[in-house]
């Protein structure tokens, strides 16, 4: 039985955070996605940390619990934060497949931090109960960022770069 995809406007944007992770040398830590369904297949599989705020949460709380289930550490200072939410839409194919189906696309609060620790702080593999994100990590100068990420989320890490590009080297 073949299961048909809800329509664009039926579904809401899933309320988020992401997190700009910057070490002392001005470097931002992106990690190499796990593709999540069967079309998850591009070469820009690389992102910054991100994540869905839970009920009661503040962002600034998801952002830390974002960081530690992702990369296994909360070892960082919250420096900055984007003015307002950014958003961006799921393409067609991932429509009612990414985001359990449930969403179009999300909102989100992006917070820069400063890493305070040392890398072997970080464990991609210490995910808390979840199947891990990412395979792989990389400290990377800042102006890679949108050439690393999925084409539908290019706008949004432009964005966050205006916001915080006087933060990273």
């Amino acid at each position: 039985m073949h299961r048909q995809r809800p329509g664009r406007a039926r579904l809401p944007l899933r309320p988020c955070v992401g997190i700009m992770l910057i070490n002392k040398d001005g470097l931002v830590w992106v990690g190499r996605r796990l593709p999540k369904w069967k079309d998850d297949l591009s070469q820009n599989m690389w992102q910054m940390p991100q994540g869905g705020i839970d009920r009661g949460e503040k962002p600034n709380q998801a952002a830390m619990r974002e960081l530690r289930e992702e990369i296994g550490t909360d070892q960082a200072d919250i420096i900055a934060r984007t003015r307002g939410w950014l958003t961006y839409e799921l393409p067609k194919n991932a429509l009612g497949v990414a985001l359990k189906g449930k969403y179009r696309g999300q909102k989100q609060k992006w917070f820069a931090m400063k890493f305070t620790g040392s890398d072997d702080a970080i464990d991609i593999r210490a995910a808390r109960g979840e199947p891990a994100e990412f395979d792989a990590w990389k400290w990377i100068d800042a102006k890679e960022l949108p050439g690393l990420v999925v084409p539908f989320k290019r706008p949004v890490y432009e964005q966050v770069l205006s916001e915080f590009r006087h933060l990273v080297g």
